[in-house]
């Protein structure tokens, strides 16, 4: 290969993204190569800002590169561009800008979901990305407490007659909880609930928007049907703790949206051990593995492990998540990691490559 702009891009087509498992030339990842003398730039445009696999591209690509003769500096810009999924036509549709759905689902209560689907988006957003945050739970709204916007209230754009979101930690919320008082309940029939989770999707003002985090309430039932009818989904994100009735109310909610044909973009498992401080012990109080023996059982990719710690929940109460008040903490590192998985199977999704099943990262 000589040193020129076609013997660079010949030598970039050595360099194979591990997960869509084509080069980065083929994908379109590579842009704006030069060569100047001895000196070659050119850009790499990840498919996410959270890949997990960043530092590997970028290394192979230098190594690539390095092996045609007369080399010298090499100089790598490292960007982001996320896709929606192809087919989906979301853009076109009555979510104009919104690139991919990322549904954040349970089959019961009090496994955390919320508080995963807080520091989901607030990780994704750290990253660069541009997200949004959909409380899709009418009748318990948490997500206003758990990032802090309790009093908040959601404008409206009186010329597209649109609701404007809240905006906290670099994240686009909405939720029931800004249109009541925090003590009033909703007594709603399913029809209504619907009405309202398509309100929550079409009458929002999301803007361009790379990840839009939509947090479920527990179960099987309107809200999941709704928003699975409703509008594309890239895929659905399950919660579970470690515990074998857990996992078996895991695979009912997984079961139900293959039957509406959304992708499982993967398992998390939820207060998954305990690290005492004191006597440097981990202990797991609710077993441990439940979520990694789904994964395999039903061929998903397990997307990591989130540790019970009272930090979280603190942090949840005072309306500041984990990896925003506590961003170098081993939790926070969890929450990253998970948050790296799940973009990382919305970039395989996207592109229709094969899934690599069972996958934990972190």
């Amino acid at each position: 290969m000589e040193l020129n702009e076609t013997g660079v891009i010949e030598a970039l087509r050595t360099v194979k993204d591990p997960d869509l498992h084509k080069d980065l030339v083929t994908l379109n990842m590579i842009k704006d190569v030069s060569v100047d003398g001895n000196r070659v730039s050119f850009t790499v445009e990840l498919t996410t800002p959270a890949c997990p696999l960043k530092a590997k591209i970028e290394a192979d690509c230098r190594q690539a590169v390095s092996a045609i003769e007369g080399v010298g500096e090499i100089e790598i810009k490292m960007t982001a561009n996320v896709r929606a999924r192809e087919g989906h036509g979301i853009q076109q549709s009555a979510l104009p800008g919104v690139r991919n759905i990322i549904a954040v689902a349970s089959g019961k209560g009090g496994v955390g979901k919320s508080t995963v689907s807080a520091n989901l988006a607030c990780a994704l957003a750290q990253t660069g990305a541009r997200v949004g945050l959909l409380d899709a739970d009418i009748y318990g709204p948490s997500i206003p407490l758990i990032m802090g916007a309790e009093d908040a209230q959601v404008g409206v754009d009186e010329i597209k007659q649109q609701i404007l979101p809240v905006e906290r930690y670099g994240v686009k919320i909405v939720s029931m909880g800004f249109l009541q008082k925090a003590t009033a309940a909703v007594i709603w029939r399913g029809p209504m609930v619907s009405k309202a989770i398509q309100q929550f999707l079409r009458d929002v003002q999301w803007g361009e928007t790379d990840y839009l985090v939509v947090d479920l309430p527990p179960g099987t039932g309107d809200a999941q049907l709704t928003l699975a009818q409703a509008i594309p989904l890239t895929g659905a994100v399950i919660v579970m703790t470690p515990q074998d009735v857990a996992a078996s109310v895991a695979i009912k909610a997984i079961a139900m949206f293959r039957r509406l044909d959304v992708p499982i973009l993967g398992i998390v498992e939820n207060m998954s051990y305990f690290f005492c401080p004191t006597c440097n012990t981990r202990h797991d109080i609710f077993s441990h593995g439940g979520g990694s023996e789904a994964a395999i059982a039903l061929d998903v990719p397990f997307l990591g492990e989130i540790p019970l710690d009272s930090q979280i929940r603190a942090e949840a109460d005072e309306g500041t998540p984990t990896v925003v008040i506590s961003p170098d903490s081993n939790q926070a590192l969890a929450f990253r990691n998970v948050s790296e998985a799940v973009a990382q199977q919305v970039s395989i999704f996207v592109r229709r490559a094969p899934i690599p099943l069972n996958m934990a990262v972190g």
